[in-house]
């Protein structure tokens, strides 16, 4: 039985967090915060907290054994970015896209 979490509108843009999402997958859940813990980058907060909220998920729906639960799936979805105009050169404006994403850890 899986156990997830999700975190949707993640103020991060998905390339950064698929990074980090990497490092976790198929790892033990507490293998995984701890690898978490020493990243510096800022979506190590985001997903260590998503982490977390599947760990309490499991242990709500009392699984049998939360020392065994592995990260079976963390999957980093794109999810609505906000347009911002950015000036440029002789009066013309570019576009600035501030990505969102969704964060969807799942634990077996």
């Amino acid at each position: 039985m899986a156990y997830e979490a999700i975190h949707r509108f993640a103020r991060i843009s998905p390339q950064k967090a698929r990074l980090l999402a990497n490092l976790i997958r198929g790892q033990f859940a507490d293998e995984a915060l701890e690898i978490l813990k020493y990243q510096p980058q800022r979506g190590a907060r985001l997903l260590e907290k998503v982490l977390r909220s599947a760990l309490a998920n499991a242990e709500d729906r009392r699984a049998s054994n939360l020392k065994n639960l592995m990260v079976v799936d963390v999957r980093v979805d794109g999810g609505p970015m906000f347009r911002r105009m950015r000036p440029k050169a002789r009066g013309m404006a570019s576009v600035v896209k501030r990505r969102m994403s969704h964060i969807r850890v799942a634990l077996e």
